[in-house]
């Protein structure tokens, strides 16, 4: 009769051991009790990057990359997309259902009415160099957040968490535009609290002289869905950061920092750039099948295709690359379209990509969309970390509830000196190579 049981034999010392599966999982601490000694500290895993290894148990995000599959709390993201709005979408995130219309009336008041902040952060912002990268301005402007509000480091209490939580979801696009008005030399422009969610970012962001801005409805949507897509997906990097520092117990503002700063690289939230650069570089649509053969010689990299996990379509892909033309068509296009459109059909016709599983992810043509909204690249990790803060306080608030995880802490693989005396500063010159204070085995 089959058992959920994995039997590893240690050709060593010749023992077997019998090891429980669980949800296709074998625990690491299982594997301790594998020995060649009394005083070996056991086997460990090896598993650099986290590509194979289960950190935590969570009940947010599901992902199934080979099938190109995203669910939130078990819905699509093409239906969310398509029917539920970003603060909707943090409710259901948050709280793991979607609200009755009074919980979702009462969870946009309370989002509504902390938007504002304090003074003294938009004098910290006035603080930064002209040409501060937005990014860097809300990564510190967060990480400050946490000195008002001193109530946040009882991480333990469950009203203060809901607290904070509010908090830093209303008052992201708050700094975020605060970043970017800075960096264009123009004065912050308040929220206001009549506005959408997506509405009122707009309007901090491209308010001038007029009395009241109104949003154009195509691009607040636009926007609006952006969040949603971006809201959460499962432990990336930036969420990874925000469980591992939340871990510590230390107030949700300075994890959401940390989540921020992950954010910031080239690699994560900084891809879709990455992605525009490609495509200006091309240029032409003509010049599409040179630049082709330029990354099968390894030459280049092809931007905005791939992904850790997905081995099929990003789903939120296909979302954006529709949402792009109703941009568009409210906007103006994007002359960039053109090309990334054309070189995505040749990917995925050609071989070469097509055996590597290369296909084209969510920021392949976001980029495409914030540049027809008239947003500068150095704001698009912004934007993925306005969207994405619902989903880093659901996975912190996980974290905090579950009573398997401790503070993080991994282990190491040590294969540097072994012990060795010290020399004195006036014993040592350039070709000095300190001798071992103990002889060593060679094997």
């Amino acid at each position: 009769m089959a058992k959920d049981t994995l039997t590893v034999t240690d050709n060593r010392t010749g023992k077997s051991y019998e090891l429980p599966v669980t949800n296709g999982t074998v625990r690491a601490m299982d594997l301790r009790q594998i020995r060649t000694s009394e005083d070996d500290f056991g086997l460990m895993t090896y598993d650099p990057a986290f590509t194979n290894t289960a950190s935590c148990v969570s009940r947010i995000t599901f992902i199934d990359g080979d099938k190109g599959i995203l669910r939130y709390r078990g819905i699509p993201i093409d239906e969310l997309a398509e029917k539920a709005t970003y603060l909707e979408v943090a409710y259901l995130l948050i709280h793991g259902e979607l609200p009755t219309r009074t919980e979702l009336d009462s969870f946009v008041h309370n989002i509504t009415f902390h938007t504002m902040v304090h003074e003294n952060i938009r004098e910290l912002m006035d603080g930064f160099r002209y040409d501060a990268h937005p990014m860097g301005m809300l990564t510190s402007t967060v990480a400050a957040l946490s000195t008002f509000y001193p109530d946040a480091t009882d991480v333990h209490d469950a009203d203060s968490r809901m607290l904070q939580m509010h908090r830093i979801v209303a008052k992201m696009p708050t700094l975020a535009a605060f970043a970017y008005r800075h960096r264009r030399g123009l004065p912050c422009v308040y929220p206001d609290n009549e506005l959408s969610f997506a509405g009122n970012f707009l309007a901090m962001l491209f308010k001038m002289a007029e009395r009241r801005y109104q949003p154009n409805p195509a691009v607040e949507k636009a926007l609006d869905v952006l969040f949603i897509l971006h809201a959460d997906h499962e432990q990336n990097c930036s969420t990874n950061a925000m469980r591992g520092v939340g871990s510590s117990q230390v107030d949700p503002y300075s994890a959401t920092a940390a989540a921020c700063a992950a954010l910031y690289g080239p690699l994560h939230g900084g891809a879709n750039e990455q992605a525009i650069r490609m495509l200006q570089e091309i240029g032409s649509v003509n010049n599409i099948p040179e630049f082709i053969k330029k990354v099968k010689g390894g030459e280049g990299r092809l931007m905005g295709f791939g992904h850790r996990v997905y081995k099929n379509y990003d789903p939120r892909a296909k979302v954006i690359k529709k949402l792009a033309y109703e941009v568009f068509d409210a906007v103006g296009k994007n002359p960039l379209i053109d090309i990334a459109i054309e070189l995505e059909r040749i990917a995925l016709e050609d071989e070469y990509f097509v055996k590597r599983k290369l296909y084209p992810n969510v920021d392949f043509y976001s980029g495409i969309i914030y540049q027809a909204m008239g947003l500068p690249m150095d704001m698009f990790p912004v934007l993925f970390a306005i969207g994405r803060s619902a989903g880093w306080l659901a996975q912190w608030r996980e974290m905090l509830e579950d009573d398997e995880q401790k503070i993080a802490r991994p282990r190491q693989i040590y294969l540097g000196e072994e012990l060795r005396s010290y020399v004195p500063i006036s014993e040592r010159d350039n070709g000095f190579v300190a001798k071992p204070a103990r002889p060593t085995k060679t094997p």
